[in-house]
């Protein structure tokens, strides 16, 4: 893994070394490794914290990466609606909220299948403080070994809300998704 480690001298331009230094000044390290294609998902995991949103932003910007996202609709309305847009890889966070779930969204899955992409599998683990862009799938169409296998290069990886990352799974067909409370309306830890 630190063959990946990516550090700020090695990094081409003033504002890559600039968005890394600033990272391994929160305590951070970076792992990047090429991405495997021209196009794709990137699937970031877990995500329980507005925080994730900056450290990802820093590390998208060390890496030199054209990531765009889908997030809610009040993200890219009024003044900051530009520039969220400007930010092609495809970056989703399958939980949907930083609220607990008790499963994934699947629309990075079928995205991921019906484009015939493969899915980067993006972590911010804050145990080790370390932001992991090293590992990719394809998908197979095969739900249960595709997502055993995400689980698995995901093990050991430590949210900074731990109660509130989803478990690596895909909602049952037809299910139901219980209602969560608003992000605005949770109370505070």
């Amino acid at each position: 893994m630190d063959d990946y480690l990516m550090r700020p001298e090695a990094m081409p331009t003033w504002g890559q070394r600039t968005a890394l230094r600033m990272l391994n000044a929160i305590g951070w390290n970076f792992h990047f490794k090429p991405l495997p294609g021209p196009h794709g998902i990137a699937v970031v995991y877990p995500h329980t914290s507005n925080w994730d949103f900056l450290v990802g932003l820093l590390a998208k910007w060390a890496a030199g990466l054209h990531f765009r996202w889908l997030a809610k609709d009040a993200l890219f309305r009024g003044p900051m609606g530009p520039l969220m847009r400007y930010w092609f890889w495809l970056a989703i966070t399958p939980e949907g909220t930083r609220s607990y779930r008790p499963h994934w969204k699947s629309g990075f899955y079928r995205i991921a299948l019906a484009a015939e992409v493969p899915v980067l599998l993006v972590s911010l683990d804050y145990g080790k403080k370390v932001i992991d862009v090293t590992r990719s799938l394809t998908m197979t169409g095969i739900d249960a070994a595709d997502m055993a296998a995400i689980a698995q290069a995901y093990e050991g990886v430590r949210a900074l809300y731990p109660d509130k990352a989803a478990p690596i799974r895909l909602a049952e067909p037809g299910a139901a998704t219980p209602a969560q409370p608003s992000d605005d309306t949770r109370q505070q830890a």
